[in-house]
């Protein structure tokens, strides 16, 4: 994204984790999380879990993040599931299913706290706890050889209430049915069709559409992608649940900002504006 196109242009920042296996920067309002596992298609170990809550965290609080962009290193996974090599030593006795949980926990709680348009690059497997993951973010762009699933059928686990509702909202109760009683893997275009993604482009292309989507958005208001995000999520939860004071107050928020006079100023003055998030 160009600087004049309403950002400044700066070199990627790198932010410093205890793990390896999850790496976080930030580049031109772009906060980037990678899934950084290839050697096991970018399973999701409990150190990630926990690295990745910790990252979000990070993102949500940064003002020099105005997007947030998923994707898994190499070219095999986006993630292909939860890391099931740990399950013997982290999710057999009730303490220790608990603890794993609790990460869980921690980590939907990152992705629910999240006021910043998310976006999941995707591209190969993306299965299990991948997709679920997937599930959280805004937007998911796929490259047209990847494969979706759930295969918990097949691995005796059970699939929490929370993470079912997500899918039925998405893709209706009929097509969850499909998903988790098949267990089956489900190719791009057919994820396309489904609704369970929004876009499929060629392998080669995945990078630069998403990059070139993520621009458009870090140039825009942040405090009107802030309350364009909140509402649309209101507006999926049961009529008793939505909180329309807080849209409100999010939407009052946006016409007494510094942002909405430059906005003007900009398109009269026809030039992209330069938005501070204030």
């Amino acid at each position: 994204m160009s600087a004049d196109a309403g950002l400044d242009v700066a070199a990627a920042t790198a932010i410093e984790l205890p793990t390896t296996k999850i790496r976080a920067s930030i580049e031109d309002g772009v906060g980037w999380l990678t899934y950084n596992n290839p050697e096991r298609r970018n399973a999701l170990s409990f150190e990630m879990q926990v690295a990745q809550a910790e990252v979000l965290r990070r993102f949500q609080e940064d003002d020099a993040v105005r997007v947030v962009v998923l994707h898994g290193a190499g070219d095999r996974a986006f993630v292909s599931g939860a890391d099931i090599s740990e399950f013997e030593k982290l999710r057999t006795t009730v303490e220790a299913r608990e603890r794993y949980d609790q990460a869980g926990r921690e980590t939907g709680r990152a992705f629910a706290a999240l006021e910043k348009p998310l976006i999941a690059m995707i591209r190969g497997y993306c299965l299990g706890g991948g997709l679920a993951t997937a599930l959280n973010a805004d937007l998911r762009i796929a490259s047209e050889d990847s494969l979706f699933g759930i295969p918990a059928g097949r691995l005796g686990v059970g699939y929490g209430f929370a993470g079912i509702k997500v899918l039925v909202d998405l893709v209706g109760p009929s097509r969850t049915s499909e998903i988790l009683l098949t267990a089956r893997r489900i190719g791009a275009a057919e994820a396309l069709h489904m609704g369970l993604i929004d876009r499929v482009t060629a392998a080669f292309d995945l990078e630069d559409t998403v990059r070139d989507l993520a621009g458009r958005m870090a140039a825009n208001a942040p405090l009107t992608l802030r309350a364009a995000k909140f509402a649309i999520k209101q507006a999926t939860k049961d009529p008793e649940r939505r909180d329309l004071d807080r849209v409100e107050q999010l939407v009052e928020a946006c016409f007494r900002s510094d942002d909405y006079v430059e906005g003007r100023k900009a398109f009269l003055e026809k030039r992209p504006p330069r938005f501070r998030g204030r």
